[in-house]
């Protein structure tokens, strides 16, 4: 299972971030080019191995927007993206992000106490976006039902867990070693 986005993920380039090895692909990165296969592969896993007994689906700009689509035209439940600016709305909830390459704010809004959400995200490496994330539906008191990434690289999915209770589940498990993305496991091993 996921054999396409597997090797799309073997042959994707690795450029340095200060010392963070990130890998640029498609599904993370939206170069060099998204494959409407992949992307359909990565929503049929998501609904396959996540819990989409939601309301909402939630996920993080930018690389966040293209898996929520393909996921809410697929199971028919709408999305909130969770921006990089603010818009002054009514209700709206800023949130402070540190990863392992940048930090910033994000801001939140389309949510209410009470809404049950999916939180997806293109990758889990540091944690730190998960994490300010949701922390944040905490506070609004959103139900978050499951956490999904893409891809799960480093040690962010442990230290999502310590920092906030939330079990993180990946498709597909990565390292990058000597220069290049080795796949490790995935959801369906």
């Amino acid at each position: 299972m996921f054999e396409k986005l597997k090797i799309s993920l073997i042959k994707a380039p690795i450029i340095k971030k200060g010392e963070y090895n990130y890998f640029v692909h498609p599904i993370t990165d939206g170069i060099p080019l998204v494959e409407p296969s992949v992307l359909e592969e990565v929503a049929d896993g998501i609904s396959k191995f996540g819990n989409m007994d939601v309301d909402k689906i939630v996920c993080v700009e930018s690389m966040g927007i293209h898996i929520a689509t393909a996921l809410s035209i697929k199971t028919g439940i709408p999305f909130v993206v969770v921006r990089k600016r603010a818009y002054g709305l009514d209700g709206e909830v800023p949130v402070h992000q540190i990863t392992g390459y940048s930090h910033g704010e994000l801001y939140i809004n389309g949510l209410q106490k009470g809404d049950r959400v999916i939180l997806v995200d293109d990758v889990v490496s540091t944690g730190g976006t998960m994490i300010a994330v949701l922390n944040a539906l905490k506070k609004i008191g959103v139900e978050v039902v499951d956490v999904m990434a893409v891809v799960e690289k480093g040690t962010g999915k442990e230290i999502v867990k310590r920092e906030t209770g939330f079990t993180v589940k990946s498709l597909v498990l990565v390292n990058v070693v000597n220069g290049r993305v080795e796949i490790v496991g995935s959801a369906s091993e």
